[in-house]
């Protein structure tokens, strides 16, 4: 319920570009799209992938993260015109035109952006930046001339700022880029190395950069200098 009173809807808006800067008005009224029946829940779900690392001549084996994945927030859409809700009342074409709009927005290919909208999801607490991957239609009641007059829209949307994020921090860490690190008590060159390159044996390459002799005595607070390297197999 709003601080007003009056009850919140969920509201989408859709949106031309990831970044989410050009917003699209394609419903009748030219504003964001409201439903006219609240859900009566949502879930989200969280996913991290791991890998399996075995040691050479063992059986024994490491679970090592690799990443975690976009979100996804699964939603269940009632469309109702059986005159049962207020604010959707019997309409000649019962939920057809609901769900025609629905799917325009949500959905369907935009081609001027050759892909489907991204959306923006919000309800209370609730703001989901994303793209439909899933959209599932049971239509459950109808009139006297067959045309559904109830039907339940279940969605998946993936968040796609959280892709982004992922994608940023992976370039931000790559080793095509230049890296300067600070010497932490008990830091040696080959441990510093395997954090930056993921392999340690990169260590005599970045002691010839630095001018190092003795790259197992590194002075706390001294500065590292891990420079792009072309890794070989």
């Amino acid at each position: 319920m709003a601080q007003d009173g009056k009850l919140q809807k969920l509201m989408i808006r859709a949106f031309s570009d990831p970044k989410f800067e050009s917003e699209l008005f394609l419903t009748d009224d030219k504003k964001p799209y409201e439903v006219a029946i609240n859900p009566e829940s949502y879930s989200l779900n969280f996913k991290s992938e791991y890998a399996i690392e075995n040691a050479s001549g063992s059986s024994k084996g490491g679970v090592k993260f690799h990443r975690s994945l976009p979100e996804n927030l699964t939603l269940d859409f009632l469309f109702d015109r059986t005159g049962v809700f207020k604010d959707s009342p019997p309409q000649e074409n019962g939920v057809i035109d609901d769900i025609k709009e629905f799917k325009k927005i949500t959905y369907e290919f935009n081609g001027d952006i050759h892909s489907p909208n991204y959306l923006k999801v919000s309800w209370g607490d609730l703001l989901f930046q994303c793209v439909v991957t899933e959209l599932n239609i049971e239509y459950k009641l109808f009139n006297s001339n067959g045309k559904p007059i109830r039907a339940n829209v279940k969605t998946t949307l993936k968040n796609t700022v959280a892709e982004a994020e992922r994608a940023a921090r992976e370039k931000k860490s790559s080793p095509d880029l230049t890296h300067y690190r600070i010497v932490k008590e008990g830091d040696n060159l080959p441990l510093m190395t395997h954090r930056i390159y993921g392999d340690p044996k990169y260590y005599l390459e970045v002691a010839r950069v630095n001018g190092l002799t003795n790259f197992r005595k590194l002075t706390p607070g001294q500065k590292i200098v891990f420079p792009p390297i072309e890794k070989t197999t």
